[in-house]
């Protein structure tokens, strides 16, 4: 078995091994060790607006395919349960929908909104009955502003993952930003997961890669910051292009920043742009295959598609030429391990760290 271990200091580092990338029996492992111990973005809160709303998902599809339910009860309060009935299995809400509580169409058993057992028909004579077996299976549910994310483990706090995103750009009013799925794509990659991953973690291809983004952003004072399970590309304007304006408490107030480049572990970015925000889900399909979702959640209409945020397609075509390249070339006899930068690649040797932690 190869070793994933990376060493901390970058300067001598070796990337991990090629056979992450290739071998389908990492692939596997990785959904236990990894993804089931992360959070998942849901979507945002108009999802499950009024009371009574139903709206049923999958965890990380097609990857996991857990079923899920996400509803808010008749105390206005958001829960994340299991969308299995605890009789037989079948699913329960197929749509999304308003109810008064859940019944499953197969024998009749009901559930409050809440996932809480209440009721099931013909089951008198049974003993022990019912027990907290019988409620549906509870999901962690952490809220950001509008912005829902769940876990299927209790194996890490949502804070060890957010914390810092939150309290980097916790002065944006989320609940303003509006989801628009006419301006929202997904992307078919033809590449492993992980290295959709490290492309998006370095700006250090955006001169060779990017011209229209090179254009705007300020590449010599563009920084990498490093937290637990996330990290930051802080993207610094040009002169003349459009930046935030920022408050004086931003911890950045007198920069002019263009964009704020958040990764959370193991497969979210959340770019902020002054017009709002572009949320990117990588879901892994097969070692050599990826869905990318692009989610838009505009916030100011007037500067939309300005600056670093704007043209984002071009920019997804630019990197997926890339990364689908990169994917043929690991497969080389002669290629298994890489070198990094110390200066540009801080965010890449951090997620092969990261990885290597993990997969222990």
């Amino acid at each position: 078995m190869p070793s994933f271990e990376v060493d901390p200091d970058i300067s001598i580092a070796r990337t991990i091994s090629t056979d992450f990338y290739t071998d389908p029996g990492y692939f596997e492992i990785s959904k236990e060790k990894i993804f089931l111990n992360s959070w998942q973005f849901i979507g945002s809160g108009e999802l499950a607006a009024k009371k009574g709303s139903c709206y049923p998902f999958a965890f990380l599809s097609p990857f996991i395919e857990e079923p899920l339910l996400l509803s808010r009860d008749t105390k206005n309060e958001l829960h994340c349960v299991s969308n299995v009935c605890t009789h037989r299995g079948n699913l329960l809400v197929k749509e999304a929908c308003e109810l008064s509580n859940i019944r499953c169409r197969y024998h009749g058993r009901i559930f409050e909104l809440d996932g809480t057992f209440r009721t099931m028909p013909e089951f008198k004579e049974v003993k022990n009955f019912p027990t907290a077996e019988d409620d549906l299976h509870p999901v962690d549910l952490f809220q950001w502003g509008n912005l829902l994310f769940c876990s299927l483990r209790n194996s890490f706090t949502a804070q060890s993952f957010f914390s810092e995103m939150m309290h980097r750009v916790g002065w944006l009013p989320l609940e303003e930003f509006r989801y628009m799925p006419g301006l929202s794509k997904e992307y078919t990659v033809h590449a492993h997961w992980a290295l959709y991953c490290e492309n998006y973690l370095e700006g250090f291809h955006i001169p060779f890669v990017h011209a229209g983004l090179n254009a705007v952003l300020d590449f010599g004072n563009y920084t990498t910051e490093l937290f637990t399970n996330s990290n930051l590309q802080l993207g610094i304007a040009k002169e003349g292009e459009p930046c935030f304006d920022l408050p004086t408490s931003s911890p950045d107030y007198g920069k002019n920043v263009a964009a704020y480049y958040f990764w959370v572990f193991p497969n979210m970015m959340f770019n902020f742009y002054p017009w709002g925000l572009s949320v990117n889900i990588v879901k892994p399909v097969s070692v050599d295959e990826t869905k990318v979702s692009f989610l838009t959640y505009v916030w100011k209409d007037s500067l939309f598609d300005t600056g670093a945020g704007s043209d984002l397609n071009t920019v997804e075509l630019e990197d997926e030429e890339v990364v689908e390249a990169v994917q043929k070339g690991v497969r080389s006899r002669f290629y298994n391990h890489g070198r990094y930068s110390v200066t540009r690649e801080q965010g890449t040797h951090h997620f092969h760290r990261l990885i290597a932690q993990y997969m222990k």
